[in-house]
């Protein structure tokens, strides 16, 4: 049977400290709540000391949680421990996490110390948190740059202590895979008494190493990995969940297991995505919009005879519905005819060649083919379809901010108006008033193409109907006028029998 993997989150400590990405304490607690769900063993609430709303958010989250160990960070310090003990008060099962830097960089320079009395500190930290807790992690900060064989002294002696885990970070991802792989595997053979405890991977991505660095962590026996949703934090960022849970679910040589319900990994992301309001790059591993996105003509008919032909994982592994079948210039007849019959269209022989030939032609000039584009390419009128075209946008602020826009559909022309908590969500609201289709408004970007006040911004759109996505883009000067234009972009690609207009 292979061993247990600890999964370690830190997105609500070592993730909050994304400049502008702070949670309250209620926000806190909804991701703590996602995170239980997401089957996390562990997680790194706050650092007590460092505000008093830090403090209040460990202690709430160890009320609102039940089954993940609840952590509190400190430093080789008796008030920040006696501060992280007292914010653990109401947790089920709590952890100090406290520690030290341990390469000649912060030895030196950061703590103007000698290891010797870092070795003190350490240890006296070790002893003095497990007055409050049984379950005390220590952290050798900067491992990844340390001497190897004080490296090993400090853990044996903090292990000695009353350590239950030991965390080897890679605090400025300096490492690569098989270096810091190598520092795992000469604390498993140098370090006698490292059976007594667990050891903790904690990588950054500076060099884009984090999930490769983890991953090596583990093959050499690390058994606790410290990660974040989206893989959020300092700098560059730290190791990504959803990543390391998913090369690992993959790679069968790998002895470990998770307890991590993968079909909520897309969802979880979302959510801290949107609380965080950083959202997430598309082509970020897993999560991204593009993760299962295909283009290329080859790959969409790859995918469609047989999806393990280019995808290693089901997206409804991770909590995504379906892949996407995007329609290029670079797209194939396989594409064209998926899209076609999802329109109720069916094409064969030389009447898709003609089509398949004009469509090419299209999309030669057009960066995104939309269902409009596919019924004019087949010979239907417009008026003979539900789609919708976007006619007047106006709103005004009069003490209360209100919206007016009227919209086409088919031959009908439709008006509706609408208040809301800013300009473009009255805009939107007054189309949903119209069309109702009942969507999820999952995720809204918006971009600067050009610099100075009179920005042409661009906005992507994507929205959720019966569990599947459908993406809308716009550009414009008016962010207002771009957002209603990519809604409705969004909106029209979403099937006919899928929503009914008032």
């Amino acid at each position: 049977m292979s061993d247990k993997l600890w999964i370690f989150d830190t997105t609500l400590r070592d993730g909050e400290q994304v400049p502008g990405c702070q949670l309250n304490t209620q926000e806190k607690i909804i991701v703590a709540k996602a995170l239980e769900e997401l089957g996390v063993d562990i997680i790194e609430a706050g650092f007590p000391i460092s505000s008093p709303g830090d403090f209040n958010s460990v202690q709430e989250i160890s009320k609102a949680v039940s089954n993940p160990i609840i952590c509190a960070l400190s430093r080789a310090v008796e008030k920040d421990i006696e501060v992280a003990a007292a914010a653990l008060k109401f947790a089920k099962k709590g952890r100090i996490h406290t520690g030290i830097g341990v390469s000649p960089y912060h030895i030196q320079y950061k703590l103007r110390s000698t290891p010797d009395e870092i070795i003190r500190r350490g240890v006296a930290a070790v002893k003095f948190a497990r007055n409050f807790v049984d379950d005390v992690e220590f952290y050798a900060e900067d491992a990844g740059r340390s001497e190897p064989d004080f490296l090993c002294k400090i853990i044996e002696e903090v292990i000695k202590a009353g350590a239950t885990v030991v965390n080897i970070p890679d605090t400025t991802g300096y490492c690569l895979p098989e270096q810091y792989g190598a520092i795992i595997a000469s604390l498993k053979n140098n370090v006698p008494n490292i059976d007594k405890a667990i050891i903790a991977t904690h990588c950054h991505n500076d060099l884009g190493m984090a999930t490769a660095n983890t991953v090596a962590g583990v093959q050499h026996g690390a058994r606790q990995v410290e990660v974040t949703i989206n893989g959020i934090g300092e700098r560059a960022g730290n190791t990504s969940m959803e990543e390391v849970v998913m090369a690992i679910k993959c790679h069968s040589s790998i002895p470990v297991h998770t307890d991590i319900v993968t079909q909520k990994i897309y969802q979880t992301s979302r959510l801290v995505s949107k609380l965080m309001n950083m959202p997430v790059q598309p082509n970020k591993a897993i999560v991204g919009r593009n993760a299962f996105a295909h283009s290329s003509g080859i790959h969409q008919d790859g995918v469609l005879k047989h999806r393990e032909n280019y995808e290693i994982i089901d997206p409804k592994e991770v909590g995504v519905e379906e892949s996407s079948i995007v329609l290029t210039a670079r797209s194939g007849r396989a594409a064209l005819k998926h899209h076609l019959d999802a329109l109720g269209v069916e094409l064969e022989g030389e009447e898709l060649r003609e089509v398949y030939e004009a469509f090419l032609v299209l999309a030669d000039s057009k960066r995104d083919i939309g269902r409009k584009d596919l019924l004019e390419l087949v010979g239907k009128y417009m008026d003979e379809s539900n789609f919708i075209e976007l006619g007047e946008v106006s709103y005004s602020s009069n003490g209360e901010i209100k919206a007016e826009v009227s919209l086409t559909i088919g031959s009908e022309s439709h008006k509706a108006s609408s208040s809301g908590v800013g300009p473009v969500d009255a805009v939107l609201k007054a189309i949903e008033k119209i069309v109702k289709p009942q969507v999820d408004l999952e995720e809204f970007l918006i971009q600067a193409i050009t610099h100075g006040s009179d920005d042409v911004a661009k906005v992507h759109m994507r929205l959720i109907k019966s569990e599947k996505p459908y993406y809308g883009f716009a550009s414009n000067q008016d962010i207002v006028l771009a957002s209603a234009q990519a809604f409705v972009d969004a909106l029209n690609k979403i099937p006919v029998k899928e929503y009914a207009t008032a």
